[in-house]
């Protein structure tokens, strides 16, 4: 498919005003993109698990104004006006107007919470585009009811990665992979696909806790982390790096090979804040805290035979990833060990989920 293929044809229904619910979830990458090209293309493929609890809930309500020639819209968090969500909304309606023509047709009040704190590297803006997205398509399915559910979809995760490109991955679950790759079949750059392969048991209901080491803004966002690969002298190497894990991922999550899931995903995760600390300008994420919890977490699984392992997003957080038979030991190691090196003690036992809903 190409972009041209998300345009549509002239809308056979009128619709004056409504309203649409969704609630989207976060996710977590293990195979991580970093640096993109223009129109939101990733420079790498990635895969990523579909989280459950960490989600974003959106309200779209819209109706019909006169004057077509501008965007109008509120946006709400937690019931309070927040306009410097505007100017990245607007961002994103510039971005996906020739695929959803009826946006200036309509005033639309979003009202959005998160489940989790904003700008914490949990990825709130692929929960919150996706969410996004979706209660858009819902409007789209109004004045096009003969969208099926397998295009809706689709054009959810290919508007969505318009406004943040991980959000192309937060539609489905349990496991989402974004952006082309020749050994995985239906891959795309344009929007995420449900892995198609076998998955073993050992990752089923596979277990999140997120340690919230940091719940302030980041010092540097994503974006401008992206824009720093560009120029950046290793990064060709990693591109290449990051689709030969991909490549090496089809057999680890067949085969159920715990051991080596620990060091591709471990790898991916410091691999990511290596290019941060190599960028020019050089900046860097984690923070003393987060260094002491991978530590434990070594020390831990060597200790015990244990099969825990972290990962990271672009953040200080740290991703506690384990199988479900482990969840009792694991979180007992957490409350003892790992929570004193959390902001105020706080955490969010996470699970791999199975996508968005509409509410």
């Amino acid at each position: 498919m190409t972009e041209q293929s998300f345009i549509p044809e002239t809308y056979n229904q009128s619709v004056e005003n409504g309203k649409f619910s969704w609630e989207s979830p976060s996710n977590i990458a293990l195979v991580k993109y970093w640096g993109k090209k223009k129109n939101q293309i990733p420079e790498n493929p990635s895969i990523s698990f579909t989280l459950s609890n960490c989600k974003t809930i959106t309200s779209l309500s819209f109706s019909k104004k006169e004057n077509k020639e501008d965007y109008s819209f509120e946006v709400l968090l937690d019931g309070e006006p927040k306009d410097d969500f505007k100017p990245k909304i607007e961002t994103f309606f510039k971005r996906v107007e020739d695929y959803l023509p009826f946006l200036k047709d309509y005033h639309f009040k979003i009202e959005t919470s998160n489940t989790f704190p904003h700008s914490s590297g949990i990825a709130s803006s692929a929960s919150g585009m996706s969410a996004l997205a979706l209660c858009l398509m819902s409007v789209e399915n109004e004045l096009n009811p003969n969208i099926s559910q397998e295009d809706f979809i689709k054009k959810a995760s290919f508007l969505a990665r318009l406004g943040s490109g991980s959000a192309s991955r937060s539609i489905e679950g349990d496991l989402v992979v974004w952006g082309t790759h020749p050994k995985i079949e239906g891959s795309s750059d344009l929007y995420g696909v449900k892995y198609p392969y076998e998955v073993h048991e050992n990752f089923k209901n596979y277990q999140d806790t997120i340690l919230l080491v940091d719940k302030g803004e980041k010092q540097v966002s994503s974006t401008v982390g992206h824009n720093l690969m560009h120029g950046h002298p290793f990064a060709q190497e990693r591109f290449r790096q990051a689709d030969k894990n991909l490549s090496n991922i089809i057999s680890i999550l067949k085969e159920g090979d715990l051991d080596q899931f620990i060091a591709l995903v471990e790898s991916e995760a410091l691999t990511l804040h290596a290019m941060m600390m190599t960028s020019m300008p050089y900046f860097i994420l984690m923070k003393p805290k987060t260094l002491e919890i991978i530590n434990k977490i070594w020390e831990y699984r060597k200790a015990t035979n244990s099969k825990v392992c972290f990962t990271l997003d672009a953040g200080a957080n740290v991703h506690v990833l384990y199988p479900e038979k482990e969840s009792n030991s694991v979180l007992e190691f957490i409350k003892s060990e790992l929570v004193a090196y959390c902001q105020n003690g706080q955490y969010i036992c996470d699970i791999i989920g199975l996508g968005a809903n509409k509410l």
